[in-house]
């Protein structure tokens, strides 16, 4: 059944019957004295009748309000019931957490031997999307983003500054690197159409400006670094996530040329989950092991036999 009348002035309703007190329920609600008192008095004129009185310093319920006032309490108490039921459901599950594949397999996934499974508090339900899905709604509980930290309504936890850099299968071009740079202009430049700064690296290069025959953009991150390892051409991606395939012996970079981004990883998640132990759980677990890859030269530690590049 649909309700006749807006929600929160039943809800103001509620809080200045229960307190008798316009002051004390607005400070239940979060809003302004004022605000209550409009909320009552729109209430009572799309009722018709007269809610509440003032008598001396207390409100008192007319003989509608205490008609009306126990139906709400009930109502608004099985509402509130019903909602921690599902919250507490929630934190005693996994822990739902977006990513991009890329960061999935090419980051998290040689790292997933070291993770503590059995453990209590740390089960995971993991998902990856190009596009990312809606915290605020529900769709997941926490994401590990790529962006600049910046996700109105969200915390966000940066676990390490993302570089890019340019990558191809080892052997592929050789020479001096403005050789290097001239062979490399007849090449097909592989490139997701997500990655952050890739043009901006072409211009950066100290041997000169990189001008590829060809760019391919794709949707697909993974496609890039396959491609390059393939030999059908370059590929300009994240060097941290490149990096799988580097130590791997299927990729290397073409120049050295690391670039930050003004990027980075993070650990997103609604305000609302600050407390979760789960959440905290993966959240040191993933700062461990960010503070292990910085203290790791570039390329060598575990091996992984999939490529991506980051897109998002």
């Amino acid at each position: 059944m649909r309700i006749p009348v807006p929600l929160n002035a039943l809800r103001a309703f509620e809080a200045a019957v229960r307190h008798r007190s316009i002051k004390e329920a607005a400070a239940e609600l979060g809003v302004t004295p004022s605000a209550v008192s409009h909320q009552l008095r729109a209430l009572e004129e799309l009722l018709g009748v007269q809610l509440l009185k003032r008598i001396g310093a207390r409100l008192e319920p007319t003989e509608a309000g205490r008609r009306l006032g126990p139906g709400l309490s009930q109502g608004f108490d099985h509402i509130a019931q019903a909602v921690a039921a599902v919250r507490s459901e929630r934190r005693e599950g996994p822990l739902r957490v977006d990513m991009l594949p890329s960061f999935a397999t090419q980051w998290l996934s040689p790292r997933l031997a070291r993770y503590p499974f059995e453990r209590h508090g740390f089960s995971l339900q993991i998902s990856t999307t190009q596009e990312g899905v809606d915290l605020a709604a529900g769709e997941a509980d926490a994401g590990i983003w790529l962006g600049a930290g910046q996700w109105p309504g969200l915390v966000a936890e940066r676990l390490f500054q993302a570089s890019v850099d340019l990558y191809a299968r080892p052997g592929h071009v050789g020479g001096t690197p403005r050789e290097r740079l001239r062979a490399l202009r007849a090449s097909n430049l592989f490139v997701s159409r997500h990655c952050p700064g890739w043009r901006d690296w072409t211009d950066s290069l100290p041997a000169g400006r990189f001008e590829p025959a060809c760019v391919t953009l794709v949707d697909s991150g993974g496609l890039t670094l396959q491609a390059a390892a393939d030999g059908a051409g370059v590929a300009i991606a994240v060097a941290e996530l490149a990096d799988a395939g580097v130590r791997a012996g299927r990729l290397e970079s073409v120049f050295g040329h690391r670039m930050p981004v003004g990027m980075g990883f993070h650990l997103v998640y609604p305000p609302a989950l600050r407390e979760d132990r789960r959440l905290g759980n993966l959240s040191r677990w993933l700062h461990a092991q960010a503070a292990a890859m910085r203290a790791e030269p570039s390329g060598e530690g575990e091996t992984d036999d999939s490529l991506a590049c980051a897109g998002r």
